[in-house]
């Protein structure tokens, strides 16, 4: 109650502070104001509980709850798959530098935690499998920092969980470069599998065929869409490639990255045109051109040994002497 000009005024309060008795002992008691006319109550108890709240230290996150749960590390170095704690210049000074538990950087194996691990060419992170197959066994893995020269060298954080399911894929070739622990792993509680290299030629898979062209397209994003009569020549060379490099009949070929290759060829053909769309004869010079290196090498000079030979450069047989002609008597003003 404030008095002004001796006239007095009713002002309302939305928190009040009283004391009563409580089983003999006097408390501190609150009353608040929330949604209009409802009166809060807070007591001794609930005091001291929102005490609690504020004076509790804030969690440091390292790895948020919301975040994707498909973690993709193909190629991944070992800081990225592993984690690492930032170098501060100023060692961790309170005043001028950061703190360590904010330069603590999860890695791939962190972020998978309770969801799907997914790394392409396993093979190429070799010298990591074996953390990999450690992270698996304990279901956590310590965050450290890897330069011996950094100021994060001294920061570990313990027991970071990292329980996920694991999936590796390799070529056929690269099977006996995987970790025999990591494979034994695999076997014990999961699934090796080798996958399909053709499906039948049903008009189901047909369909599929047809929509993986349409998701080509739309990936690239800067080549037209494909006529009915290309797309079904798209599928004729994947039937003739099933039948030629997996010896499959009536089936349509799953080595789909060539078959995208073909399809970007076909689609800038059409570009260079001025084409609105992808048309049977951009197909077929696709077809024909769309070959690896090698093939092109067997086309145009019959051997790998003739490509080299005519590879070589004229200075280059000057120098080593080719063709019967000495080094000796070789003029070298022009060097």
């Amino acid at each position: 109650m404030f008095e002004m000009d001796n006239e007095p005024v009713n002002v309302p309060q939305d928190r009040v502070t009283t004391t009563r008795m409580h089983q003999g002992r006097e408390e501190v008691v609150i009353y608040e104001r929330v949604d209009g006319d409802k009166i809060k109550i807070l007591d001794q108890h609930a005091l001291e509980k929102r005490r609690e709240m504020v004076e509790e230290k804030p969690k440091n996150i390292i790895v948020p709850l919301k975040r994707k749960n498909f973690i993709q590390a193909t190629g991944a170095s070992e800081t990225e798959l592993l984690g690492d704690v930032r170098h501060d210049p100023y060692g961790g000074h309170p005043d001028l530098g950061t703190q360590p538990y904010e330069r603590v950087v999860p890695g791939a194996i962190h972020e998978a935690h309770e969801g799907v691990l997914f790394i392409d060419e396993i093979v190429h992170i070799a010298p990591l499998q074996r953390y990999i197959l450690s992270a698996m066994q304990d279901k956590c893995f310590p965050i450290v920092g890897r330069n011996p020269q950094s100021a994060g060298s001294s920061v570990k954080v313990e027991d970071v969980p990292c329980d996920f399911i694991f999936v590796g894929a390799c070529n056929i070739r690269d099977l006996h470069y995987i970790l025999p622990p990591l494979r034994s792993r695999i076997q014990g509680e999961g699934y090796e599998i080798l996958m399909r290299t053709t499906m039948p030629d049903t008009g189901e898979n047909q369909a599929k065929m047809a929509q993986f062209v349409a998701q080509e397209i739309e990936m690239d994003g800067k080549i037209p869409h494909a006529t009915l009569n290309a797309v079904e020549l798209i599928m004729d060379e994947s039937r003739k490639r099933a039948h030629i490099i997996d010896d499959q009949k009536d089936s349509l070929t799953l080595r789909l990255r060539d078959m995208g290759g073909l399809v970007r060829m076909a689609g800038d053909m059409a570009v260079m045109e001025g084409s609105e769309l992808i048309e049977a004869r951009h197909i077929k010079f696709a077809v024909k051109n769309a070959i690896s290196i090698e093939d092109q090498i067997l086309e145009r000079y019959q051997s790998f040994e003739q490509a080299i030979e005519k590879d070589t450069s004229s200075s280059q047989k000057m120098h080593s002497g080719s063709k019967g002609i000495p080094n000796d008597h070789v003029d070298r003003s022009y060097l």
